[in-house]
C-alpha cells in the first residue's frame, strides 16, 4: 500500500514558511537598538583586552572563560573599583600573569570595563523574553 506523501510535504512546507516569517520578523523589527558607545579611550582599552586574551580567563554579562572571575560590575563593586582594577593589572592576582601594562593602558582598560559596568548587571535576574525572541534586559543606566 503506498504512502500519500502530500499531507507531509504539505506540513514540512508550512513550517519551513513559518520559519521563515517569524525569523523575518526578529531580524528586521528596529526594537533593539545600541545606546552605548564606548569613548575613544574605553575603545583602546577593548582592543587591549582583546589583545591580551583576558576573555581567556574572565567573563564579560558571563560570557567568556571560567578560570578568572566575571568582570562585568568589578568597576562599581564596593570592595574593588578603579584602583583594584589596575592593582591587579600590575601584579597580577593568583593565577594571573603580570602583564606591565604603563599607566595610559591600564586607564584604557579601567575606561572600559568602566563603560561595561555602566551597560549591564551580571547575574541579571531581571531578565524578560520578549514574543519576538529577543531578551530584554534591564540596564544599569535606565
Amino acid at each position: 500500500m503506498p504512502v500519500n506523501s502530500k499531507p507531509y510535504l504539505y506540513a514540512i512546507a508550512f513550517l519551513l514558511v513559518t520559519f521563515g516569517l517569524y525569523n523575518y520578523v526578529v531580524y528586521t523589527t528596529e526594537s533593539y537598538i545600541a545606546v552605548e558607545k564606548l569613548s575613544p579611550q574605553a575603545v583602546k582599552g577593548q582592543q587591549l583586552f582583546q589583545s591580551n586574551r583576558c576573555w581567556s580567563c574572565h567573563q564579560l554579562y558571563g560570557l567568556g572563560g571560567y578560570l578568572g572571575p566575571d568582570l562585568t560590575n568589578v568597576f562599581s563593586d564596593e570592595k574593588k573599583g578603579p584602583l583594584y582594577i589596575k592593582a591587579f593589572l600590575n601584579s597580577g592576582v593568583k593565577s594571573m600573569p603580570q602583564f606591565n601594562f604603563n599607566e595610559e593602558e591600564k586607564e584604557a582598560i579601567v575606561a572600559y570595563l568602566k563603560q561595561v559596568d555602566e551597560t549591564g548587571i551580571y547575574p541579571n535576574y531581571d531578565a524578560k523574553i520578549e514574543a519576538t525572541g529577543w531578551v530584554k534586559l534591564k540596564y544599569r543606566n535606565e
